[in-house]
């Protein structure tokens, strides 16, 4: 059936149904009104004839009863009138009464036996029939009854006229809205739809990136927003197809997005995985009567969310939404992404007393400063190690009820804030295979001796078949900590830790960030000019030259230490003053703890004292941007930028590292990284530098301004060839690798667990 014919099928009877509602409801008022009229009428009469027969009835006068009720007998619509004794004897009746059939009869014998006022309607032999009694009352009390019969006949006849308006006028307005409801579909939606018919033709070639150009009623938001995601979707299937075919031409190895997904399906060969991370993937907000759907600005998404989408998997996070609650079930999941939902997501709900002594207190003020060789002193205390605890137990149990009746679940922990989770996992799970990835530093031991509970982390650590970090020196920090605190056997030729029979796998996973192919998509290089010119501008700025730093407001960053270079290299080198611009964006970061609330005022006043000192008219040194940027707002920045400033104090990886060498297409940047920075081990080509000597650092900034055109490139060059081949993709595929390959023994058939030696299989894994 056509689209037409079926819109007019549903039109008539929308319409017909309505208007035979309102004629039936028209009619029954019309209707009721007609007999409350013809209530009245007769009472009227009644009350009249019942007055004048009163002293007729008291002076016993037949005749002038008989004149009485003859003289109402051709009254309008009266079918007849009777008078009766205190004995229920006819004394005078009009003619005709008798063809009022069973019914009036019935219905006067009541009246009559009631003795007081009464009314009813009946239908006789032909016709409808309305009946009012009064009684006759004179001095001496009631002396008969007076009986009025009216004709209702008209009003059924009134009520079928009524109806056959109606029914025309269904009939009309039914032709009238159809036809113009038809020509006004026709007349606004030849337009749209033939916009998106094209739409649909362009993206299938290829043409097209956004939306299609729909108008901007609400009513066609929905569809907008859906053909956007299509295209977004298309656009990146076609992109990644196109990428392995390319690689696959080429004879490249190079790890996609596609290739994880497919290389973790076999890999896993059915299992799930389970990651456990503080910080959730995808955050509900209220916005006003809304609840919008975001994802936090994290490497650690874009990294994982290929696995558990292949797998089938889950993420357990903590919940911090404000609308997180009303966008999960009653068992604290909901699916996503929202737009595709492939895996689910299992937030944890904490308290603000636990954030405060789990997050902020003993994970950031405790074992953050701890990792970290940046000259924080660690904060310890006892009630802050209390809720770390009994946070980890949470996870752990939310953890175990979503592997419950999982054959070979697979367990991802990441990071420092759950050091116990493994083991808590292992002991009741012994089959699970478990692998925690560290992403900050481990000190030496000596430093990791200052911790009052290091015995139960390194134990709780330990509890893992497999502990990542980001460097072989972490690795072997980690190693040396164990075999100093613990009673354990250390196997340095397998990199293993073997305590009380269980086997702990100790390797490097230097992490990265997304290369392939979205980087072809990226700008072309000759708007990286345009670009810095408007950036700098918006900023209040002009300048030439532009260098960058991206970081969180944090003391292992380094940024006094970085302005207090960029002063030195202003005193150096005068020429540069006016020319070169440095834009510093800064999230704020836990500013509820002290040490951070007072390292942005600290950033804030040096970047304030360096601009008074330097600047002129229209120039500044220094932009410092200390608001959360999103990935999309930061890549204009990279594009632009003639150097970037990496000057970490201590840092497990940095990404900002690889994040600006991925995003610089023209090899026109350079980077300056800090030496200890675990990204220094892989980008030789950056200046690598001390953050703690100014002087050298501002040397490194002159030598990166002036650096020759042809050496920035074969720098970049070679930078961007090893960021591109050891991208995300190859991380997050050699991690699991690794975990796939242990075999772990199982419970016995006694629900009871064997001695668990957990074994390395040998790893055949490409790339």
């Amino acid at each position: 059936m056509r689209l037409s014919t079926r819109l007019s099928v549903s039109l008539v009877a929308g319409v017909a149904v309505v208007s035979l509602g309102l004629a039936l409801y028209q009619a029954q008022a019309e209707r009721r009104g007609l007999r409350r009229e013809l209530e009245r009428r007769g009472l009227v009469v009644a009350e009249s004839l019942a007055r004048s027969a009163a002293p007729l009835m008291e002076e016993h006068s037949t005749s002038g009863i008989e004149r009485l009720v003859v003289q109402f007998q051709e009254h309008e619509r009266l079918a007849g009138v009777a008078i009766y004794d205190i004995e229920e004897q006819p004394l005078a009746t009009t003619a005709g009464l008798e063809k009022l059939g069973v019914a009036g009869t019935e219905a006067l014998e009541r009246a009559l036996q009631s003795g007081g006022r009464s009314e009813a309607f009946f239908q006789s032999d032909t016709r409808t029939t309305h009946m009012v009694a009064l009684p006759i009352v004179t001095e001496n009390g009631r002396a008969g009854t007076l009986a009025v019969f009216q004709d209702a006949g008209y009003i059924d006849a009134q009520e079928i006229s009524l109806w056959r308006r109606a029914l025309a006028g269904v009939v009309v307005q039914t032709l009238m809205i159809v036809c113009a409801t038809l020509l006004f579909l026709r007349w606004s939606l030849r337009r749209p739809l033939a916009r998106l018919e094209k739409w649909l033709g362009d993206l299938r070639r290829g043409a097209v990136l956004e939306g299609p150009d729909l108008p901007e009623e609400a009513d066609y938001a929905p569809l907008k927003r859906e053909a956007a995601r299509l295209a977004t979707t298309l656009t990146a299937a076609r992109a990644a197809a196109e990428e392995e075919a390319r690689l696959r031409d080429a004879g490249e190895s190079l790890w996609t997005e596609e290739r994880l997904r497919a290389f973790i399906q076999t890999r896993l060969e059915g299992s799930r995985l389970f990651v456990v991370s503080n910080r959730e993937p995808y955050e509900h907000s209220r916005r006003g009567n809304t609840v919008e759907c975001s994802v936090p600005a994290s490497g650690l998404v874009t990294a994982l969310e290929p696995i558990l989408r292949a797998s089938d998997g889950t993420w357990i996070a903590q919940g911090t939404g404000n609308a997180d609650r009303e966008t999960v079930d009653e068992f604290g999941r909901v699916r996503v992404p929202p737009e595709h939902p492939q895996y689910s997501l299992r937030r944890v709900w904490l308290t603000p007393e636990e954030e405060k002594g789990f997050y902020f207190g003993f994970a950031n003020e405790g074992l953050w400063p701890l990792c970290h060789i940046a000259h924080t002193r660690p904060i310890f205390r006892s009630q802050d190690w209390g809720f770390y605890g009994a946070v980890n137990q949470r996870f752990a149990d939310a953890v175990l009820e979503e592997i419950a009746g999982e054959r070979d679940p697979v367990v991802l922990v990441q990071d420092y804030h759950f050091a116990l989770l493994p083991k808590l996992i292992k002991a009741a799970r012994p089959d699970a295979r478990v692998a925690i990835f560290w992403h900050i530093p481990w000190p030496n031991p000596e430093a990791f001796g200052i911790c009052p509970w290091q015995a139960e982390l390194l134990d709780g650590l330990l509890g893992a078949d497999l502990v990542g970090f980001h460097v072989q020196a972490h690795c072997n920090n980690f190693l040396d900590t164990v075999d100093r605190l613990l009673e354990s056997r250390i196997d340095r030729e397998r990199f293993a830790v073997n305590r009380g029979g269980h086997f702990t796998y100790v390797r490097p996973f230097p992490i990265s960030v997304p290369f392939g192919a979205e980087a072809a998509r990226q700008a072309p290089a000759e708007s990286g000019y345009l670009e810095r010119t408007e950036m700098l501008r918006a900023a209040g700025v002009e300048a030439p030259m532009m260098g960058v730093g991206v970081d969180r407001i944090d003391y292992t960053k380094g940024i006094p230490e970085r302005f207090r270079a960029l002063e030195t290299f202003f005193e150096k080198h005068a020429s540069y003053v006016g020319q070169f611009t440095f834009v510093q964006i800064g999230a704020p970061s836990r500013t509820n703890i002290r040490r951070y609330h007072d390292l942005m005022e600290e950033v804030t006043e040096e970047a304030e004292r360096i601009n008074r000192r330097f600047r002129s008219n229209g120039w500044r040194p220094i932009v410092f941007l200390p608001r959360h940027h999103s990935h999309s707002q930061i890549l204009p920045y990279y594009r632009a930028a003639d150097l970037c400033l990496v000057t970490s104090l201590h840092d497990g990886m940095n990404l900002v590292a690889k994040e600006y060498v991925a995003a610089n297409s023209d090899e026109q940047g350079v980077l300056i990284l800090s030496r200890f920075a675990g990204a220094s081990h892989e980008l030789a080509d950056a200046l690598l530098v001390n953050p703690y000597d100014t002087e050298g650092l501002a040397d490194a900034i002159h030598q990166a301004l002036a650096m020759a055109p042809e050496e920035r490139r074969a720098r970049m060059a070679r930078m961007r060839a090893y960021v591109r081949e050891h991208n995300i993709y190859r991380w997050a595929g050699t991690l699991i690798a690794e975990l796939a390959a242990i075999r772990v023994k199982a419970p016995d058939n006694g629900g009871h667990s064997q001695p668990l030696a957990s074994e390395l299989a040998p790893l055949a894994m490409g790339g």
